[in-house]
């Protein structure tokens, strides 16, 4: 498997989101030459330079040898081509599982399927990753917990394997100091689990019942119009996330790779270890005032 260790200045786009924070606190552990992207540098808690900007004004990339991005809806891509213009090498994009696969006449993905192209095309060597559900998005569900409610399950009840985010980061972090050239990973944690396997582990680990209920495509589409609109997303986004939904239904994300595992030399951590590790986080949101 490749994996010749080279020295590297590095752009961290995302630098202070779940994955690009992680990357750079252990890039900055381990003593890499590299850069965080923000567009507040004072959200950046490491000791590290920083510049500003965002995927749409990207900072002079001169001396970038290798950019980390990441593929969020609704942002473009002018940082690559701002990267492709400096002469940058590399290139290692997040993107996400079932990437360009259909449902129907809709992709799977449609902003990581053009940010995968686009990466590909670049002429800078590339590396892919493909996580599946992040753990952490079982954040979402504070208001139910605290509140005693079901957790809305739209998944049919068909499986995935929750990978934990700082594996993600972890891949990352060791992909972007190696030589992984033409590469696409699939990373995932160790296991299925359904989400009522999700349920039961947070009522175990945190002493509190936890429960799903069942959601049809209907149902699903009502709430996340409103979740979209709450947190100022663009609602037409919602026909793709509920193509990812269906694709779901199909089985197509009910895999375990061993990506990971080969990756970092270790077994991918259990979503019962990421909650366990995280437990505080779930006492801290609403949970924590109505139970005050």
């Amino acid at each position: 498997m490749p994996g010749t260790m080279i020295v590297v200045m590095i752009l961290i786009t995302g630098a202070t989101g779940t994955i690009g924070g992680e990357v750079v606190r252990l890039l900055s552990e381990a003593g890499v030459a590299m850069l965080a992207m923000t567009r507040d540098p004072r959200r950046i808690d490491a000791d590290v330079p920083v510049v500003r900007g965002d995927f749409e004004s990207p900072p002079s990339l001169t001396g970038v040898d290798t950019l980390f991005l990441i593929a969020l809806p609704g942002h473009g891509l002018a940082v690559l081509d701002a990267a492709r213009a400096a002469g940058v090498g590399k290139v290692v994009l997040v993107s996400g599982i079932g990437t360009g696969e259909r449902v129907g006449d809709a992709v799977v993905g449609p902003w990581f399927w053009r940010a995968e192209q686009a990466v590909q095309a670049s002429g800078m060597d590339w590396t892919i990753l493909r996580p599946t559900n992040f753990a952490s998005n079982s954040l979402r569900w504070l208001g139910e917990i605290a509140e005693g409610q079901p957790i809305p399950d739209s998944s049919n009840g068909v499986p995935d394997g929750v990978v934990d985010p700082r594996d993600v980061a972890a891949v990352a972090a060791t992909v972007l100091r190696s030589d992984h050239n033409g590469q696409t990973y699939t990373l995932t944690g160790p296991e299925l689990l359904t989400m009522a396997d999700q349920a039961e582990v947070l009522a175990r680990v945190l002493d509190r019942p936890v429960w799903t209920e069942k959601k049809t495509v209907a149902e699903t589409r009502e709430l996340a119009e409103a979740a979209f609109l709450a947190h100022g997303l663009d609602v037409s986004l919602v026909e793709d996330y509920l193509t990812a939904v269906k694709w779901g239904h199909t089985g197509g994300g009910a895999i375990v790779s061993d990506d990971v595992p080969r990756i970092l030399g270790r077994p991918a951590t259990s979503f019962e270890t990421w909650v366990r590790d995280n437990a505080a986080a779930f006492s801290s949101g609403p949970g924590a005032r109505s139970r005050s």
